[in-house]
C-alpha cells in the first residue's frame, strides 16, 4: 500500500472527505495517524470533533484477495486522473466473544497527493460489512 503523504508528521496526515463518512454527521476534516511502524493500522480522528475517532487498516495483509470494484464517481471525486487511490478499511473493535472485524463493504479511498478522501459503499454483496480480522 502507498500510504498518504500530505502533511505527514507527528500530527498525522490531514484528510478532507468530499462528503462526510456515513454516520458521522457533517464531519469532513480528519487526521490519519499511523499506529505502527509498518503503516498497516491507523487512527482517523475528526478535526471538528476530536472525540470522534475510527480505526482504519490497510486490508492487503489481512484480506489478500480484496480487490473491490471501485465506483467511477467516487474516484472522480478524488481527482485521481487515472491513478489508483490508497484503500483503507474501517476496523470494528472486538467486544466480548465477537472478534475484531473489518468493513470491506465501505472502503475509505484516499488521494495520497491531495488528502482528498471518500468512504464509498460498494455495489453487490461480494464484500461483508464485518469480516473477521485474522492474519492471512
Amino acid at each position: 500500500m502507498s500510504t498518504p503523504t500530505t502533511e505527514t508528521g507527528t500530527t498525522g496526515t490531514e484528510l478532507t472527505f468530499t462528503t462526510p463518512p456515513p454516520g458521522l454527521g457533517d464531519l469532513h476534516r480528519f487526521v490519519l495517524t499511523p499506529l505502527d511502524a509498518s503503516g498497516q493500522l491507523f487512527t482517523l480522528r475528526s478535526k471538528e470533533s476530536p472525540e470522534t475517532r475510527l480505526f482504519l487498516l490497510d486490508p492487503a495483509p489481512f484480506f489478500p484477495g480484496y480487490t473491490p470494484e471501485l465506483d467511477a464517481e467516487a474516484l472522480a471525486e478524488l481527482g485521481l486522473d487515472g491513478a489508483a487511490p490508497t484503500v483503507l478499511v474501517v476496523v470494528h473493535p472486538a467486544a466480548g466473544e465477537i472478534p475484531h472485524t473489518a468493513n470491506l463493504l465501505a472502503p475509505v479511498l484516499v488521494n495520497a497527493t491531495t488528502g482528498a478522501a471518500v468512504q464509498t459503499v460498494l455495489d453487490g454483496d461480494q464484500w461483508p460489512l464485518r469480516a473477521p480480522l485474522v492474519a492471512a
